[in-house]
């Protein structure tokens, strides 16, 4: 029997401790014969990703020592940290960025030579030669403090001696050496700036010589702007490769000798993602069949691509977690030829991410995600199940445009609101801006619908799955077309009567944390706001970020220095006599992204105008909260805040909050 309680005070067996608590993130996967890798990210041991394999006969352990976390720092974000052929591991160890080899008999060779600098020479995304004599990998150097760093294709000798030899240089940025079966060739993706890897990249290929040298390389593209994603070999002299020459990111054969390029899938679907990491992998060649997954109307799906398929060709949907409504698969990714299938990393709308094998006939599950109702007390009724909305948004009435979002209604199996109330929504603003919400179970998003909240995951434009067209909509309007969509899906969702127009909040991280502060100086639409590691100001960004983004901003907003004045005014920081309304700054201390003078800057100008905020700063993390302890802080912080700013009394014990005004 459900009792009538005011929205926000319900009680809730999704504490803010749920989130972290034996909670893992799977990442990539690596099939090596009969056994699969693959690595986790654990909160409860610091946030550090362990390589974990799976032998034949199924059993599991740790494939590396437990103080080792395995993480690379290249582009600062990291991802392809590992790779494992033939019993043989091959990974950065995080504490000092060199690469280690560490065999089936746990002899382990250090591969990298000690840098000058600490942590000044780093490795990712690579890939072993055939004859198991190179390691063939990205490779960023910050030996050079007087500029960026420099990133490089090397080949890393195997057997120790640390003679690093360099392969391809003078692109800004490399990524994706992949190595054709016969050792003849190499191919990889390069771009250079203002570009990153969802813009404008160049597909290229090499000769690659037995003592690692590249010669004859050659552009296999021609140069009309497109961007490539997770170029592999199908034989000697065939790539397969994704690239969204038209509009959409669509499987192509390529043919090495002649450049040819054959379109083998077509749709409003996108089968790439964002390459903010190394290491994704979004399909996988399973003999003749192409097994891939695809961003369809806001969701994942799994498809098999026929033998011989040409555009247009036959594919055949399979799905990996069961045919139960709530149960269907929504998020797949990490794919991993297996056998006569695929192994995945799949979830769904109410369930978390599981590790899971298959083929055409059925499946079988490798690594289960935590059992919520059993361990954690949460049953299903208590999870809740978005709605896809779309609707009209942009401020030129005369060409009205579309946005996207997923809305999640107060769910909670023992309460309801009261009838004379309507819930308050929090509005999620995801980061990048190029990506996308999370298309899975969030215990973040039911924290908040369990209490009683509203909440709508917001794609606005610029956000990807939804073809190039859509993902470069943001180009020269960030700060201004995102914040238009998080206000036309408040608006949206109040004039159709399901949320409380007066208790409107927003909350972001990264990229979404500054569309929380813009929408807060620009609009007044909202009644608090909560930023994670956010931007305030985006002049202080350009000059002072990390090489990956250095001039991301010249796409989003305009030409550094050239169009200063549009960035003074589009950042929050150079507004203060504008900002009214409440706001919490979360940050970390480390944070080599947004720096944390931006947070303070923020907390300076907020007091100066007397509005209500607090500030919580972590120390010792970067870009995005990984410890558990901060995880749960940050969540019962943003909780306190809006039940302040509500006027509600939370079910829950809460620790104190120091709101400044």
């Amino acid at each position: 029997m459900t009792v009538s309680s005011p929205y926000g005070s319900w009680p809730s067996p999704i504490t803010a401790r749920t989130l972290v608590a034996g909670a893992v993130s799977l990442g990539e996967v690596v099939v090596d014969g009969a056994e699969v890798w693959w690595a986790e990210s654990r909160p409860d041991e610091g946030g550090r990703t362990v390589v974990v394999r799976r032998t034949a006969d199924g059993e599991v352990a740790d494939a590396v020592p437990a103080e080792e976390d395995v993480r690379t720092g290249v582009h600062e974000y990291g991802g392809g940290a590992w790779w494992v052929v033939d019993g043989v591991l091959v990974y950065t160890r995080r504490s000092d960025e060199r690469l280690v080899r560490r065999d089936p008999d746990g002899a382990v060779t250090v591969l990298t030579p000690e840098p000058l600098v600490t942590r000044g020479l780093r490795y990712a995304d690579g890939r072993t030669t055939p004859d198991e004599r190179w390691f063939v990998c990205v490779r960023e150097d910050h030996g050079d403090s007087a500029g960026e760093p420099v990133n490089e294709l090397v080949a890393v000798p195997m057997d120790g001696s640390q003679e690093v030899r360099v392969l391809v240089s003078g692109p800004d940025f490399v990524a994706s050496p992949r190595i054709s079966p016969d050792g003849r060739y190499l191919t990889w993706i390069q771009w250079n700036h203002p570009d990153l890897p969802w813009d404008d990249t160049q597909l290229w290929v090499g000769d690659l010589t037995p003592s690692a040298k590249v010669a004859r390389s050659r552009r296999l593209d021609d140069g009309r702007g497109e961007s490539f994603f997770q170029p592999e070999w199908i034989d000697d002299n065939t790539l397969l490769v994704v690239t969204d020459r038209d509009d959409w990111w669509h499987l192509h054969r390529v043919d090495v000798g002649s450049a040819t390029f054959t379109q083998l899938t077509v749709g409003q679907y996108e089968v790439a993602t964002p390459q903010w990491v190394f290491g994704l992998s979004r399909y996988a060649i399973v003999g003749d069949e192409v097994w891939f997954a695809r961003r369809e109307a806001g969701v994942d799906r799994l498809g098999v691509l026929s033998p011989g398929g040409e555009l247009g060709g036959s594919v055949l949907d399979v799905e990996p977690l069961g045919n139960e409504s709530a149960t269907r698969a929504t998020s797949i990714g990490s794919l991993a030829a297996f056998a006569d299938g695929v192994v995945v990393v799949a979830a769904s709308w109410t369930t978390e991410s599981a590790l899971v094998a298959l083929d055409t006939n059925g499946s079988a599950v490798l690594r289960a995600p935590r059992d919520l109702a059993d361990d954690m007390g949460i049953a299903p009724d208590w999870l809740p199940v978005p709605e896809a909305i779309e609707f009209g948004t942009g401020s030129d009435l005369a060409r009205q445009e579309s946005a996207h979002a997923f809305f999640y209604p107060p769910t909670n199996p023992d309460n309801r609101g009261p009838d004379s109330e309507l819930p308050p929504l929090v509005i999620l603003v995801h980061g990048g801006p190029t990506g996308s919400v999370r298309t899975q179970l969030q215990l973040a998003v039911a924290y908040w619908t369990s209490r009683g909240f509203a909440v709508a995951d917001v794609d606005y434009r610029g956000s990807t799955g939804y073809g190039r067209s859509y993902r470069h909509r943001l180009r020269g309007g960030w700060g201004v077309i995102d914040v238009e969509d998080c206000v036309a899906a408040a608006r949206h969702l109040a004039a159709s009567g399901r949320v409380d127009r007066d208790r409107l909040a927003i909350r972001g991280g990264s990229a979404g944390g500054f569309t929380v502060l813009a929408a807060l100086a620009f609009h007044d639409v909202f009644s608090a706001g909560a930023s994670r590691y956010g931007v305030a100001d985006l002049v202080a960004l350009a000059a002072d970020t990390h090489k990956f983004e250095a001039r991301y901003l010249d796409r989003l907003v305009g030409e550094w220095p050239v169009e200063e004045a549009t960035y003074r005014e589009r950042s929050p920081i150079h507004h203060a006599d504008r900002l009214s309304t409440p706001m919490l700054l979360l940050q970390g201390s480390e944070d080599r992204v947004v720096p944390p003078a931006q947070a303070h800057a923020m907390a300076a100008a907020l007091r100066q105008s007397g509005v209500p905020f607090a500030l919580v700063e972590f120390e010792d993390e970067g870009h995005g909260f990984r410890k558990a302890d901060n995880v749960v802080r940050a969540l019962e912080a943003e909780l306190t805040f809006f039940a302040r700013c509500f006027d509600f009394e939370p079910a829950d014990d809460l620790p104190p909050l120091e709101i400044q005004a």
